[in-house]
């Protein structure tokens, strides 16, 4: 009598156990909130304006030695961990730097096509403000995440390249590379030229 309840109560329990078959938990990620960013026009002491976050925690702007006309600018982003680093070149004095510039662009950021998983291109072009230039998104454990350039064709030439002060791990950085691509867009969209 005790061997059959038993088996009976064994295959009860086996009936009420089919059922859907067990699905693996999704992977967890830990949820990153950002402020809602407040873009004021810049105030820095170059050829050219543009609206940053007022998380930008510093603002270094420097000549470039052995350069004329050449500008470095680093913003950073202390709560982020990360830095977008501008260069400002004048084409006014030589034209034919405009075509170096952008070819050296183009070849900085496909150096990154190594640890990149993906690059997409994004064309910017703004007629009524005379501004023209590239966004790449960079997919991957690559060192930088974002990189551009704007220009007008015939004086003035910024590129940038955000890095984050950690070895690369993109699903780590993924969000905060996310909330800085937007700054960089705003950049690039707000960009007026003296």
């Amino acid at each position: 009598m005790k061997k059959a309840s038993f088996l009976g109560l064994i295959s009860a329990l086996m009936l009420l156990s089919c059922g859907e078959d067990p699905l693996p938990k999704p992977k967890a990620y830990l949820r990153l909130d950002y402020p809602e960013p407040k873009y004021n026009t810049s105030k820095l002491d170059l050829p050219l304006t543009f609206e940053m976050n007022e998380l930008v925690s510093k603002k270094e702007v420097r000549l470039l030695e052995g350069e004329t006309q050449t500008w470095g600018v680093n913003l950073d982003y202390q709560k982020l961990q990360g830095t977008i680093y501008l260069t400002y070149k004048s084409i006014a004095q030589d034209k034919d730097r405009l075509i170096t510039f952008l070819r050296d662009a183009q070849k900085f950021t496909q150096e990154h096509t190594r640890k990149a998983d993906e690059i997409v291109e994004q064309p910017y072009i703004n007629p009524e403000r005379n501004v023209y230039g590239m966004l790449y998104e960079v997919g991957g454990n690559a060192a930088s995440q974002s990189q551009f350039y704007v220009t007008d064709s015939l004086n003035h030439f910024l590129t940038g390249s955000l890095y984050f002060y950690a070895k690369p791990n993109y699903d780590s950085i993924l969000p905060a590379a996310k909330y800085l691509e937007n700054d960089i867009k705003r950049i690039m969209e707000s960009v007026k030229w003296k």
